[in-house]
């Protein structure tokens, strides 16, 4: 009956102390009033019987119940409707790079570094509801995967789509993966625009130098975060393909140029990282995460619907009948 009920002003229910004075109060009272002839027999007196007398306690009750109402209306009951609206302040525009090429199907990762990339990179894609966000793969040259977009439905789905494939010039142009991403981000309205860039390798193909890229990533305003991706020292991956279209594999060098991906993010105010195991990435994109915060407005609207009237009605209602009993039914014997 109470659910979804609240009370503004509380303290009146101490008032419900007094009640069982008013009890008492009616008890020693009765008792005074009651008075006692004590005679040897009843012979000769006319006994009638009458309900009445046993119910005159009920106008005490009807007084108690609209006591006990009243002091509920004065505490105020009330329900609240609380209604939320939340208005992105400050949106920020997110395009992942990601190199798609041979190297990445290395196993320093588990299973392989492509695919703990893919579920660390779904998980922070998740928690970015308010942002758009974009997809471009690169290795030997880049494309755009996924325009920028706030489906992120349509996000999830390209990012899990992502492999390596033959259809893409081998190598690793980081000035490609860099200048495609820019491309995407330069007409970008966002307040925040922010790139992640993730490779595994150097620099050794592509037309545009990773220097002018970010250069240019610089001009726009387009923060840049590169992780390097690979265990220290030797790695099982692929080195050949076999004839039956798998891969062979042996132990090879994990070469990163760390020092052109600091000087890339150093350049445009992002931050170098570097992932070597599954949960060192995760780490990465949790703190990028942290970093990277959209600004939201959240605006909360209260309906107070107040609950006390129909409890004042029925407790003087309650005293009306008390009152009409007392001076009609039970005229006698009040």
């Amino acid at each position: 009956m109470l659910e979804g009920i609240e009370f503004l002003n509380k303290e009146f229910f101490w008032l419900f102390l007094l009640l069982p004075l008013v009890l008492l109060w009616y008890i020693v009272k009765y008792k005074k009033q009651t008075a006692e002839l004590k005679i040897p027999s009843l012979k000769g007196f006319k006994v009638t019987s009458s309900w009445l007398p046993r119910f005159r306690h009920l106008l005490f009750v009807l007084r108690l119940l609209a006591l006990s109402l009243l002091i509920m209306a004065l505490a105020r009951p009330q329900t609240v409707d609380v209604s939320t609206k939340t208005k992105t302040t400050r949106g920020i525009d997110i395009v992942m790079a990601i190199d798609v090429s041979a190297s990445m199907l290395a196993k320093d990762l588990s299973p392989n570094r492509l695919e703990a990339l893919k579920n660390v990179a779904a998980d922070f894609i998740k928690g970015r509801p308010n942002d758009r966000i974009g997809l471009v793969e690169y290795a030997g040259e880049s494309y755009t995967k996924t325009p920028i977009t706030s489906d992120k439905a349509i996000v999830l789905r390209s990012l899990q789509s992502i492999k390596y494939n033959t259809i893409i010039e081998g190598g690793t142009a980081i000035g490609m993966g860099l200048a495609t991403s820019v491309n995407r981000l330069k007409d970008s309205k966002a307040k925040s625009k922010v790139i992640i860039l993730l490779t595994d390798g150097v620099n050794n193909s592509g037309f545009i130098d990773p220097k002018i890229a970010s250069e240019l990533a610089l001009e726009y305003g387009i923060k840049t975060y590169t992780i390097g991706l690979g265990t220290n020292g030797m790695a099982l991956s692929p080195v050949a393909i076999l004839p039956n279209g798998d891969f062979q594999y042996s132990r090879v060098q994990v070469e990163i140029d760390e020092e052109l991906l600091k000087e890339i993010a150093e350049l445009t105010g992002g931050k170098y990282f570097r992932a070597t195991n599954n949960k060192k990435l995760e780490e990465i994109y949790e703190e990028i995460n942290k970093l990277e915060k959209t600004e939201i407005e959240e605006f909360k609207f209260y309906n107070y619907q107040e609950k006390y009237r129909p409890l004042a009605i029925l407790a003087g209602l309650l005293l009306m009948l008390e009152m009409l009993l007392r001076f009609s039914v039970f005229r006698s014997f009040v």
